[in-house]
C-alpha cells in the first residue's frame, strides 16, 4: 500500500506475481505440471541442491506413499530454497518443501505429517475444487475492477479472491486426517502432526514478536494456522493408532541429515546479521536504526520500526551518471515536494533525496548510484513527518557502503548446526552458542520444540544456528 501511494509510473516489482500455497495445485490434468513447477521453483528462489537432505527427504516420501491409498503414484521431490516454512503438492506427482520447514522440523516423522498432508489435498480432488473456485474469482474480478477505483475496494476484492482460492477449512481437517492415517500406517509417529502444528504456531509467535514481516514467498503459516481446533483433531485422530509414544520419529538420522542446511536467507540473494542488510554478490550493504527489524524478500529489502516507520530498499535501472535529482522529480514521485530535492554523497558515492507527501503517508525517498553504476532507491513512509521518519532516513542512507572483497570474504552465510548437549548444558548454554539471529534463547526453544525451563539430558542431538 505504501508503494502504491507513492508510485506513479515506475514499474515497481511490489506488485510482481507469486506463487503461494493457496495458487500451487493448479490445472486438472498432469499436463500443467511442468509449466507450473517452473514457476513455483522461480517464486521461492530457486532449488536448493544438498545430497544429504534430498536423501533424507527422498526415503520419507517413499516410505509415506507405499502406505499411501495411492501406493504406485511417482512424485518428483523439489526442496526449495527459501526461509519460508512450506509444502504443497502439484497433480501428476509434484511435491515440494522449503528448506525452511525442513530446519524447523525435528524429525521425519514430522515431515512425513507435513507431506501426508499436502499428498491427501491431491488424492481427494481438492485442488480441482478449489481451481473452480479460483476460476470464478477471477471472472468475478474482471467486472468489479472495472468499476472499483478506490483501495479499499480493490483490497476488498483481492481479498475475496485469496479466500475463494484458498482450501476450506473443512478440506484442512479432511487432509489433516487422511495425512494422519497415512504415517501412522506407514509407521511413523501419527501425533507427528498435532506436534509439528504446535511448532509452527510457536515460531509464528516468535516471528511476530519481531514485528511485522514480509516473506519472499507465501508460507504454511499464514495458509495452514495452527488453530487449537485443528491440534484436537489431529490427536483424537493419531490416537486411533493408540496412545502417544508409539511410532518411529526417526530423530537422530533426521537431524543428522540437516546438518549444514542452510538457515535464513540464501547468501546469493543478501542476507541479514541483526540490523545490517548485506548483499555479497552486489557487494553492498546498509544498517537501520536500534528497534527496526528487517526483513529480506525476493524483491526487495523490507524493514519496519517501532514508531510505524517503514523502508523499502530495491534497485532501479538508471544509466551511469544520471542526474539523480532530475530521476525524482521525472513523475514517478506522487506528492513530491520538489523544493525539497537535494544531491550529496554516500561514502563517495552520489545521491540525491526527496520528500513527498500522498494519501496520508509522508515519504523520504533516497537514490544512491554504486561506483559499477548500480542504483540504489531508499523509501521511507510513516503516516506523520516524525523525528523517527527524518532519523531513520538519515542514519539509514549514510551507511549504504560498498564492500570490499577482505570484508566479504568474513562474511559466512547461516545455517543449522547439530550439536550434542554435555552434562551440565541447559537451554541457556546452548542457545549462547546461537549467532546472528534474534533473541536466540527463544527461538532456540522453539526450533528444538522444548518447553521453558525444561532441562536437556547429556547426549541429546539439537539444533543450533550458527555462522
Amino acid at each position: 500500500m505504501l508503494a502504491a501511494a507513492l508510485l506513479a509510473g515506475c514499474n515497481s516489482l511490489m506488485n510482481a506475481g507469486s506463487i503461494g500455497p493457496n495458487a500451487a495445485i493448479v490445472g486438472k490434468d498432469v499436463s500443467s505440471g511442468p509449466e507450473e513447477h517452473a514457476r513455483i521453483v522461480a517464486a521461492y528462489g530457486g532449488i536448493y541442491h544438498d545430497a544429504k537432505l534430498e536423501q533424507n527427504v527422498a526415503r520419507i516420501v517413499g516410505r509415506i506413499v507405499a502406505a499411501s491409498d495411492q501406493p504406485d503414484q511417482p512424485y518428483r521431490i523439489t526442496i526449495l530454497n527459501a526461509p519460508a516454512i512450506n509444502a504443497f503438492a502439484l497433480p501428476g506427482g509434484y511435491l515440494y518443501v522449503t528448506r525452511g520447514l525442513l530446519t524447523l522440523a525435528n524429525d521425519s516423522s514430522e515431515v512425513a505429517a507435513v507431506l501426508a498432508h499436502e499428498m491427501a489435498h491431491v488424492t481427494a480432488n481438492h485442488a480441482i475444487e478449489r481451481q473452480n473456485k479460483a476460476r470464478n474469482a477471477v471472472i468475478v474480478s474482471r467486472v468489479v475492477t472495472d468499476v472499483l477505483e478506490d483501495d479499499d475496494g480493490r483490497l476488498a476484492l483481492a481479498s475475496s479472491q485469496r479466500s475463494l482460492a484458498s482450501f476450506s477449512r473443512q478440506q484442512e481437517l479432511e487432509a489433516d486426517a487422511m495425512g494422519v492415517k497415512t504415517i501412522g500406517r506407514a509407521g511413523y509417529d501419527p501425533f507427528a502432526a498435532a506436534r509439528f502444528l504446535a511448532t509452527m504456531a510457536a515460531y509464528a509467535n516468535y516471528r511476530s514478536a519481531s514485528g511485522p514481516t514480509l516473506e519472499k514467498a507465501p508460507d504454511f503459516l499464514a495458509s495452514h494456522p495452527s488453530t487449537p481446533q485443528r491440534v484436537e483433531f489431529a490427536t483424537k485422530a493419531a490416537r486411533q493408532f493408540g496412545a502417544p509414544g508409539i511410532g518411529d520419529r526417526d530423530r537422530d538420522r533426521y537431524l543428522a541429515g540437516i546438518d549444514g542446511v542452510v538457515y535464513g536467507d540464501d547468501p546469493s540473494q543478501g542476507y541479514v546479521r541483526d540490523r545490517t542488510f548485506i548483499h555479497p554478490t552486489l557487494g553492498v550493504g546498509f544498517s537501520v536504526p536500534d528497534g527496526f527489524v528487517i526483513d529480506n524478500t525476493s524483491d526487495a529489502v523490507l524493514a519496519t520500526g517501532a514508531d510505524g516507520t517503514a523502508l523499502r530498499f530495491d534497485a532501479v535501472a538508471l544509466v551511469k551518471g544520471a542526474d539523480l535529482g532530475q530521476y525524482l522529480a521525472s513523475g514517478w514521485v506522487n506528492g513530491l515536494d520538489e523544493s525539497s530535492i537535494r544531491r550529496f554523497s554516500v561514502n563517495g558515492m552520489p545521491a540525491a533525496s526527496a520528500n513527498a507527501s500522498a494519501k496520508g503517508w509522508e515519504f523520504r525517498i533516497a537514490i544512491v548510484q554504486a561506483p559499477t553504476g548500480a542504483t540504489y532507491r531508499f523509501i521511507f513512509a510513516n503516516e506523520e513527518a516524525t523525528k523517527g521518519l527524518d532519523h531513520a532516513a538519515s542514519l539509514t542512507v549514510s551507511s549504504f557502503q560498498k564492500l570490499d572483497q577482505q570484508a566479504l570474504a568474513r562474511l559466512r552465510p547461516l545455517s543449522i548446526k547439530i550439536v550434542k548437549a554435555r552434562p551440565g548444558d541447559t537451554q541457556a548454554t546452548l542457545a549462547a552458542q546461537m549467532r546472528g539471529v534474534n533473541r536466540p534463547q527463544e527461538l532456540f526453544r522453539v526450533l528444538n520444540d522444548f518447553d521453558p525451563g525444561a532441562p536437556v539430558p547429556a547426549g541429546t542431538r539439537v539444533k543450533v544456528v550458527t555462522d
